[in-house]
């Protein structure tokens, strides 16, 4: 059955998505004295709360570079698949080389940052309106959030605040998406029967 891939992918992107979230507000708890306006994500993947953050970004990495797969036989969308899959090898590799790994990190997170954003724009004809609209709404605040984050410009929101500016709208996006693909296969599913 079709249907049944978007259904795989969907719960596949969700679960990974929303495990990060909660790795990310219990490695934030576990830090000593973690400022959200201060510091970075990033130094999440370091000291105590290393171990959390890393294997959670890790796995998230994971369920999108699988769930790509899935998207691309329910889809047959190549561009949004090689950006899904992009991003998800760049999560994989913020688990994997954290910062003070030094350019590695840098880069691995730009590349996750970046192609998360362009796949949430490229996502907009996977997905009905309004949906569609808020897919590239926050593709785009992603990309802006980036450019002035690498800029220096916070916006009064200190490093820590800004780089959250550029991860929670691809992250909200993520399970907003995947949240559509597994009611659109119940659709599916509901409509097809006799």
């Amino acid at each position: 059955m079709k249907y049944g891939y978007a259904k795989v992918a969907g719960a596949l992107v969700f679960i990974g998505a929303v495990q990060f979230l909660f790795g990310l507000i219990i490695a934030e708890a576990l830090y000593p004295d973690y400022s959200i306006s201060e510091n970075y994500i990033s130094d999440l993947g370091v000291g105590s709360s290393a171990v959390i953050f890393n294997s959670s970004v890790f796995f998230l990495g994971v369920t999108i570079v699988i769930g790509a797969y899935f998207i691309w036989r329910e889809f047959d969308s190549k561009l949004f698949f090689i950006f899904l899959v992009l991003t998800g090898f760049g999560a994989m590799g913020v688990g994997l080389f954290t910062e003070d790994a030094g350019t590695i990190h840098a880069v691995v997170s730009l590349i996750t940052f970046v192609f998360g954003g362009l796949s949430a724009i490229a996502s907009y004809k996977l997905q009905r309106s309004p949906l569609s609209y808020f897919a590239v709404l926050l593709g785009i605040m992603t990309l802006v959030a980036l450019a002035l984050f690498i800029s220096g410009i916070y916006l009064g929101l200190e490093k820590g605040g800004m780089e959250r500016m550029v991860a929670y709208p691809v992250l909200l996006w993520t399970v907003g998406f995947s949240s559509h693909l597994i009611g659109q296969s119940e659709d599916a599913a509901t409509t097809t029967k006799p």
